[in-house]
């Protein structure tokens, strides 16, 4: 593993960071090897950011369970009904 595949950087800078690496693969101009190599990096920081979109989900289920709140409403369905 490498210093960059080991170092997680935050949502923002993962999302940046994959959105670069689809970039340089569409490009085509990346031996197989190199593409697998963004392949592997891409994957690693999706579940990354996956991590950090589930341990947000938590805090903001904590959050609401000390509100006295049962369940989360999901943000499409606030929008529907606003919106009719």
């Amino acid at each position: 593993m490498t210093n960059k595949q080991s170092k997680l950087p935050s949502l923002e800078e993962s999302l940046s960071e994959i959105s670069t690496l689809i970039d340089k693969m569409e490009q085509g101009e990346l031996t197989l090897e190199q593409s697998l190599g963004q392949f592997e990096r891409g994957i690693t920081l999706v579940k990354h950011c996956h991590r950090i979109l589930e341990e947000a989900e938590q805090k903001v289920q904590i959050l609401i369970q000390n509100q006295q709140q049962d369940t989360l409403v999901p943000y499409g369905e606030n929008n529907k009904e606003e919106g009719q």
